[in-house]
């Protein structure tokens, strides 16, 4: 069995080859309750449907009844309580994908939660554009020559250095979300060095 499981959220439908190629190749798809139609659409079937189900259609609640995880939890999002349940089941690394646009306030709210959820389990997201990955201590990056990055903080006091990069961080505290953005690795990885807090670290694609 393998240890890694891909989670479909209901923000835009992946389009991009990196995402699709994770969509297509999972084998433990998951998906939140409003992301299974279009899941449908293109042709695949999720192994679970993890939510509250309010969203999702009557026929594909019959045709899904076998593997339907209802959790009326009002405290967490559908994708949290996808992520929830995959922990429960003992996988080791959660993809997300599907977890941005459409609204600008699920996507803030879900990359935050990245930082949540690899208290428990290692866990990216993949986006039509990059990778985000959280990091709670301090961490190699590999990478790409050239390739953009952005570095955001959730503790705006901790002090983070780099190493690799175009634009070198020196025990600087991103105190606003753009202080380390648009910034370029020069080699095939990077380093980042803070003794608190924790950090998101986005990659984007080659062109």
């Amino acid at each position: 069995m393998s240890t890694i499981a891909v989670i479909l959220a209901n923000g835009n439908f992946p389009v991009h080859e990196i995402p699709l190629g994770y969509l297509k190749s999972a084998e433990h798809l998951i998906c939140c309750d409003g992301s299974a139609e279009n899941l449908v659409k293109e042709g695949m079937e999720p192994e679970a449907i993890v939510g509250d189900l309010d969203s999702l259609k009557p026929e594909l609640k019959e045709r899904f009844s076998d593997r339907l995880y209802q959790d009326s939890d009002q405290d967490t999002n559908d994708l949290t309580k996808a992520v929830k349940w995959c922990i429960g089941k003992g996988f080791k690394k959660i993809i997300i994908l599907g977890a941005t646009g459409k609204r600008e306030d699920h996507t803030i709210g879900n990359i935050s939660l990245l930082i949540e959820y690899s208290k428990e389990i290692k866990v990216m997201m993949v986006t039509d554009t990059g990778t985000i990955t959280p990091y709670l201590k301090s961490c190699t990056v590999t990478g790409f020559t050239g390739q953009q990055v952005s570095i955001f903080s959730i503790n705006p006091e901790s002090e983070i250095t780099s190493s690799g990069l175009k634009y070198e961080l020196r025990k600087l505290r991103l105190r606003n979300w753009w202080t380390a953005t648009l910034n370029e690795l020069i080699s095939e990885s990077f380093t980042l060095t803070f003794t608190s807090g924790s950090v998101l670290v986005y990659q984007k694609f080659r062109d």
